[in-house]
């Protein structure tokens, strides 16, 4: 199997109601988004292939500095209800429009500045290895969960007072990295399509999603404790 074009998109909206301006805010000493654009140009990545997508134009211009491209979003696509598969497709179009050559994309999502040295390489290779239209990073659910109904609880995954090791192998959407290629972006606007290939990482990476300030606070102490990554 030849190799695909890959393009990186890093989106970054301005907007934020919990958060405001939380893509540009400073996590061991770096704006937010510069962790991803980093994590990419240490993965091989070229900066030529690495685009950050945002309504912000102060984030457009801070982004420069790292000699990556920049696409400014429509506002039309910024808002609390706009699906990130859109904003993926909005820019594949832009890419086919400016003949840019790009068979899949790489999401790396900025609320997720955590992930482990190698990570892009190993999913490219596995993804190029497979048939698959998309691939994703997921990490085991080391947890017993339920829903609570009229001050009744009711588990779900578990029986009462079964063993934590007892229970059914589980796994959960991580968001630390996305590979999609452009025809199911294009056909169905989906990330992830029905034959994603998981690719299973430590769950140690997963504990950061930065959507409220405290997450700074578990960031920042994995990175000092936990994580021997360069930030």
């Amino acid at each position: 199997m030849s190799l695909l074009n890959y393009q990186v998109i890093i989106p970054a909206r301005k907007g934020s109601k919990r958060f405001p301006g939380k893509n540009k805010t400073h996590l061991a000493g770096k704006p937010l988004f510069q962790h991803s654009i980093e994590f990419a140009l240490k993965e091989g990545i070229p900066a030529s292939q690495i685009w950050i997508n945002s309504d912000d134009d102060e984030l457009l211009e801070l982004a420069k500095d790292f000699d990556v491209n920049v696409y400014r979003r429509e506002e039309a696509l910024a808002d609390d209800l706009t699906s990130t598969a859109a904003v993926l497709r909005d820019q594949v179009v832009f890419f086919q429009n400016k003949n840019i050559a790009c068979d899949a994309v790489i999401l790396l999502q900025v609320t997720n500045p955590l992930r482990p040295t190698e990570l892009l390489s190993k999913s490219l290779e596995l993804f190029n290895s497979s048939d698959r239209s998309s691939l994703c990073t997921f990490s085991r659910l080391n947890k017993k969960f339920g829903t609570i109904d009229k001050d009744y609880f009711f588990p779900k995954n578990y029986l009462p007072g079964q063993r934590m090791q007892d229970l059914e192998p589980l796994f959960f959407e991580n968001g630390l990295l996305y590979i999609t290629k452009i025809d199911l972006l294009l056909q169905e606007e989906k990330i992830i399509g029905d034959d994603v290939f998981p690719m299973v990482i430590d769950h140690i990476y997963a504990q950061v999603d930065i959507d409220e300030p405290d997450d700074l606070i578990l960031a920042e102490y994995l990175i000092e404790n936990y994580i021997n990554e360069t930030f």
